[in-house]
């Protein structure tokens, strides 16, 4: 018998948007290099290879976030410790906003969430560090 998917990612997305603040990208550049910020790049490292990175952020997998904020968990990191806010981004916005609403749920505060991710950033003409084929070009 096949699976009978209840919930998808499109119910997923929108459910964890209605829970958590939604930047654009003119009010996430707004933010950017501010000592109270932290950018969270969930993306997979071969994009940020492929695609470049956002100036100063911290990369994080989608895959380890919450063992990464949990002070608890032996994979802590110090950087989610900090009172600082919290800007998630992805590729296109829905796995920051997944991981948003998932950190928010765990007690990291404040978040929010880039809306359209690095390729909307990008395509707007916000700051982007080389990628590596650009370095060896």
């Amino acid at each position: 018998m096949p699976q009978v998917i209840t919930k998808g990612y499109k119910a997923l997305v929108a459910e964890a948007e209605s829970q958590i603040e939604t930047l654009s990208i003119e009010a996430a550049r707004e933010l950017l290099g501010r000592d109270e910020v932290v950018f969270v790049d969930l993306r997979d490292p071969r994009e940020l290879e492929r695609e470049g990175r956002m100036p100063g952020a911290f990369h994080c997998p989608r895959g380890m976030l919450e063992f990464w904020i949990d002070p608890e968990s032996p994979y802590a990191k110090p950087v989610f410790q900090q009172d600082k806010r919290f800007v998630f981004f992805c590729g296109g916005g829905w796995r920051s906003a997944l991981a948003a609403k998932s950190a928010q749920e765990m007690g990291l505060q404040p978040v929010a969430h880039v809306a359209g991710g690095f390729a909307a950033w990008k395509k707007a003409g916000a700051p982007v560090d080389a990628t590596a084929a650009d370095r060896k070009a």
